[in-house]
């Protein structure tokens, strides 16, 4: 347990680095957080930002000055003790920040490769300014950059508002639909700016493995074991009891079964007045000796959270806005003292769970697929939670975890008519039978999300064949309202939203 609170020192920033004067842009964010001011001049360069912490969390530990460099991260680091190892004898900080500064200072941007974390940083070294993601792009970063003025931020819509700066884009990055000068950097990279011209140079620091590896059952179910017990660990914190989101299903009862023999966890299962998981999320709870609670929200009301789910992932895709919406209703329940939350999110892409096919090659090239196509959706964004005050953290998505799982041949991850069949071997002696067992089930599909929000536009007279094309109207619509516009959800009407997505769809049916 290698963290100090239940929150990390940033759960996110706003920065800008200036070859003359300027400061950090100033929102809006949707992170609820207070707000601590960084300024420093550098030998050629001024660099200021705006670190958005959480109560109790010490914001000195998400920056740090050392000599010319400026330092700043937002979220965590999981592999400390490995980056001490690689440091001289006495030149091993205790923040993430301080640790980041001293690899920097050894390694250049090439210490990124290193760390194994949830987070997003920046680095104001010299003229050079280096934005960087985690592997996953897990907490999401975008630039407006401009000669001498670049301005970064952990969430889109506080760029939004700015003057559309001059420049040429950014090699490798996406620009943000309906923000113009706006990227995103991508997933596993570092993108190094000098100030001055704005120039960029895009250097990857991870990608998935493309590689299968054939492994003996037993050692294939140790392997996975190992890791994701290690991952779990790892995400703990000292003296903080962690809340497991629990929906009985094999994903989050691995999760919640390896912090439960670490130590007393809460757990929390949520469903709607349509359908939920209750028994078998209930099942594992009792079998963990866990404090379960049930959380029950109508899905009129569950449906009305669609501009809040938009507003925090930043995302267009209709799809994970539907997988996304159940967990921000869930987190908005919460009471408002700040939790670390652990998901079984994600494990699907890995293992191809979702897929439910019996084929090799095509399981195959669905996790290529997958993976290949993750980036960029904000599935796992930490804002769907800071919104609230709260952290979560996905062991499935952890770095050594996911090389793991995405590298293991096909046939380990559907076997004897089991999908995701290496992760239920690994976990039997820890969970009930039946729940190792238990087919899958998604989170929007456990909960009724998707049915509904058909229902929704069925009603509204969107024919069957339109259905998902409306659907993508409406989170544009919402995104447009809420992201591009700098709308706050509350008042952002999801009605409204479905009158001007239909009206787009008849118009282009004319």
């Amino acid at each position: 347990m290698a963290h100090h609170g239940t929150l990390p020192p940033a759960l996110g920033f706003l920065a800008a680095a200036h070859a003359g004067g300027g400061r950090a842009p100033e929102g809006p964010v949707a992170t609820r957080a207070l707000r601590a001011e960084v300024g420093e001049a550098l030998s050629v360069q001024a660099f200021s930002a705006t670190v958005l912490h959480g109560p109790g969390a010490d914001p000195g530990r998400a920056w740090t000055r050392v000599g010319d460099t400026v330092v700043v991260v937002a979220g965590e680091f999981y592999n400390q003790d490995e980056l001490r190892s690689v440091l001289p004898d006495g030149d091993a900080p205790d923040g993430d920040a301080g640790l980041l500064a001293a690899l920097f200072d050894r390694y250049d941007l090439h210490a990124f490769r290193l760390v194994n974390g949830r987070f997003a940083a920046v680095v104001a070294s010299g003229a050079r300014l280096c934005a960087a993601t985690d592997h996953a792009g897990s907490v999401p970063l975008y630039l407006r950059p401009a000669p001498g003025d670049i301005h970064i931020a952990t969430e889109a819509k506080a760029l939004a508002t700015e003057a559309t700066p001059k420049g040429a884009s950014l090699p490798g990055t996406r620009r943000v639909p309906g923000l113009p000068g706006v990227h995103q950097v991508p997933a596993g990279t570092v993108l190094e700016l000098a100030v001055d011209s704005a120039g960029a140079t895009l250097h990857r620091t991870w990608q998935p493995p493309s590689a299968r590896r054939i492994l003996p059952e037993d050692e294939a179910r140790r392997a996975v074991r190992s890791a994701l017990e290690l991952a779990v660990g790892r995400r703990l914190a000292a003296g903080v009891k962690p809340l497991a989101v629990l929906s009985g299903g094999i994903d989050s009862s691995a999760v919640a079964a390896l912090a439960a023999a670490r130590g007393p966890i809460d757990s929390l299962s949520m469903g709607t007045d349509l359908s939920d998981e209750f028994p078998q999320a209930q099942v594992v709870a009792r079998h963990l000796a866990t404090d379960h609670s049930e959380l029950v929200i109508p899905m009129d009301e569950l449906l009305r959270q669609l501009p809040h789910t938009v507003w925090a992932a930043e995302t267009l895709d209709a799809d994970i806005i539907e997988y996304l919406l159940p967990l921000v209703g869930l987190y908005g329940r919460l009471p408002n003292t700040p939790r670390r939350i652990l998901t079984g999110y994600g494990a699907d892409i890995p293992l191809a769970g979702m897929h439910r096919e019996d084929r090799l090659p095509q399981l195959d090239n669905a996790v290529a697929h997958d993976m290949a196509t993750f980036d960029g959706l904000n599935e796992m964004s930490p804002v769907l939670a800071a919104v609230h005050g709260h952290w979560t953290s996905h062991p499935y998505w952890d770095r050594d975890v996911l090389d793991l799982l995405v590298g293991l041949e096909a046939g380990l991850k559907r076997r004897y008519g089991h999908d995701k069949w290496v992760l239920r071997s690994a976990m039997t002696d820890l969970l009930p039978e039946e729940t190792v067992a238990r087919p899958k089930l998604g989170v929007h599909e456990g909960s009724g999300v998707s049915v509904a929000f058909t229902r929704l536009l069925s009603d509204n007279g969107v024919p069957d064949r339109d259905i998902a094309t409306a659907k993508a109207l409406v989170v544009r619509e919402l995104f447009d309202r809420t992201v591009a516009d700098g709308g706050h959800p509350d008042h952002v009407s999801t009605e409204g939203a479905i009158r001007t997505a239909l009206h787009r769809l008849r118009q282009g049916a004319a």
